[in-house]
């Protein structure tokens, strides 16, 4: 068994080296063909960031299949199954309207479109949904316009929450990396540890994305040199949705029934399999959330359910006080204890501590979301290794001209540090994007929009 842990590590971390450094190469072409729009009424950052990051995830795809097709352990998954096919067809034609929208701004039906032709090449290829579990009922087998309907229906509810999430640094890459992972070890115990072969492209379709991901990720925190745009969004959206129909609708109950020995019990152990078809409900609870209340919202308000706004989670976390880099760990706690909760529910569904540690993780969350303006600070001899919105802000003021020469600018905020202040002095000076500018940085934790004059200059040209 360890041998094939080897592979997947392998993929993995060949599918985070290339992302990794493709980003870079394609931050510079992202600059030079303009994929840097102007900064809307809703972003929270505060000078134009290149996009195209889904340019280099595409690539860690594309490396990462590659690599398992040649591994001992992993090439059967190609020999025996048409699904990395088929998944490699669907996400090149998203990336492909992802990178089109990141340059031209594509309309939302026209996304939708495209979401709905992708969904449908891969169910042309085999990757589909074949048959439910049902609690209480057994397995239900789906005739061929039930399956292609409820894959479609999966596969663009998933894109569009994982595209409804993608608003803060870091954000979108760090949750499907978390829910990728928690998959991932469902789906390897489901392969080695039952022995079903079936489970197999989704266990190497999480190792893949969890590379993508983490490859794209130093790129990507806060303040991000790069996003990933709708490119990389629906990218990482349409490989989730991939790996929960393959495990879900490929993965036949009747091979359970060796190790459970009854129908009933080898539908109570294929409930686990019926988590994966929810996914946008389960794993990653938080964006569908986000946008079921989205839609919600603006429907409510006469508004289209794609308009864009400031309301989402993310937006609302910096609204009452929390800091970015806060905002985006809070939310990454609770995608990992719904993730991870599910999988473990899924192994011990009979152990109540597993209950007990949720809900203590959950109060331990809800103390975090009460403590909006708390601000961890380092010791003293701590400062010169920890970035600057960390260290003791009378320090920096007595070591840092900056301050006295500005005070207007550095105001009362907490996070604020030279790097900031020395922004806030060039920023109308300078020209917006210039390409290899090392200060064209992205979504930057703002308070108040009052104290950023320069913000307010560029919405006004809208």
């Amino acid at each position: 068994m360890g041998q094939p842990v080897r592979d997947y590590l392998l993929t993995l971390c060949v599918t985070a080296a290339v992302t990794y450094l493709l980003t870079g190469p394609v931050r510079k072409f992202a600059i030079a063909v303009g994929a840097m729009p102007a900064i809307r009424a809703r972003d929270v950052h505060r000078e134009p960031t290149p996009r195209l990051g889904g340019i280099a995830m595409f690539g860690g795809l594309c490396a990462g299949l590659i690599v398992a097709d040649h591994l001992h352990n992993l090439k059967s998954v190609f020999e025996l199954s048409n699904e990395p096919r088929a998944l490699l067809s669907g996400a090149a034609l998203i990336w492909l309207i992802g990178v089109l929208d990141d340059k031209f701004e594509l309309d939302a039906l026209i996304k939708l479109g495209a979401q709905m032709i992708a969904a449908a090449v891969m169910v042309i290829q085999g990757l589909t949904i074949l048959w439910l579990p049902i609690p209480g009922v057994g397995t239900v087998a789906l005739t061929q316009w039930q399956g292609t309907l409820l894959t479609v229906a999966l596969v663009v509810v998933t894109i569009n929450a994982v595209n409804f999430v993608d608003g803060l640094d870091g954000l979108a890459a760090g949750m499907v990396c978390i829910a990728s992972a928690a998959f991932f070890l469902y789906a390897y115990r489901l392969w080695f540890g039952n022995m079903i072969e079936a489970a197999a492209p989704a266990t190497l379709f999480t190792a893949i994305l969890m590379g993508m991901c983490l490859g794209f990720l130093p790129h990507n925190m806060h303040p991000a040199r790069i996003f990933m745009g709708d490119s990389g969004s629906m990218l990482i959206g349409l490989v989730l949705a991939a790996a929960a129909i393959s495990v879900t609708g490929q993965v036949d109950p009747d091979t359970m029934r060796i190790f459970e020995g009854s129908e009933r019990g080898a539908t109570h152990a294929m409930l686990p399999v019926f988590i994966p078809l929810l996914l946008p409900l389960t794993i990653i609870a938080i964006p569908a959330a986000d946008l079921i209340l989205a839609i919600v919202r603006r429907t409510w308000n006469g508004q289209s359910p794609f308009a864009a706004d400031r309301g989402h989670l993310h937006h609302r976390l910096l609204e009452i006080g929390h800091s970015h880099s806060r905002a985006v760990l809070i939310m990454y706690f609770w995608s990992a204890l719904i993730a991870f909760g599910a999988v473990g529910y899924s192994v011990h569904s009979a152990s109540m501590w597993i209950v007990f540690v949720i809900v203590a993780a959950s109060a331990v969350g809800l103390i975090l979301l009460l403590m909006p303006r708390f601000t961890p600070r380092t010791p003293h001899w701590a400062n010169r290794f920890v970035p600057p919105r960390y260290r003791h802000r009378a320090k920096e003021q007595a070591s840092s001209p900056s301050y006295d020469e500005k005070p207007a600018t550095v105001g009362s905020g907490a996070q604020q540090g030279p790097a900031d202040a020395q922004m806030g002095e060039e920023s109308p000076e300078r020209a917006p994007v210039a390409v290899g500018v090392s200060g064209v940085n992205g979504a930057t934790a703002i308070g108040a929009r009052s104290r950023f004059p320069e913000r307010r200059s560029i919405d006004s040209s809208r």
